[in-house]
């Protein structure tokens, strides 16, 4: 079982940048996909981002792209999440995910989540 631990979450005026980071431990993860979902007040967790294995690939929501970017390091069994130009619906809680089939947007292909992270950006 691989346990994932976020950190990096905190509160940032809108516009201004997060960098999350999300370290697994229990095993290595260097062959999974992983990838960040968030949870806003009310409404459903929904995708953010996913990274392939070797770091490949990258897949973005809409509402993300060319704000946020993905990327990982397998040699410390991390990921990361580069948030710039934030703004108030950004504010969620983010989660971190792996997976060994994991497929971006897909919460039933996420073998493991991490406790979450509470981002706030204010206005």
């Amino acid at each position: 079982q691989v346990q994932l631990v976020e950190s990096g979450g905190g509160l940032v005026q809108a516009g201004g940048s997060l960098r999350l980071s999300c370290a697994a431990a229990g095993r290595t993860v260097s062959s999974y996909a992983m990838g960040w979902f968030r949870q806003a007040p009310g409404k459903e967790r929904e995708f953010v981002a996913a990274i392939s294995w070797n770091g490949g690939s990258t897949y973005y929501a809409h509402s993300v792209k060319g704000r946020f970017a993905i990327s990982r390091d397998n040699a410390k069994n991390t990921v990361y999440l580069q948030m710039n130009s934030l703004n108030p619906d950004d504010t969620a809680v983010y989660y971190c995910a792996v997976g060994p089939a994991l497929v971006p947007g897909i919460e039933a292909s996420v073998s493991s989540w991490g406790q979450g992270t509470q981002v706030t950006v204010s206005s």
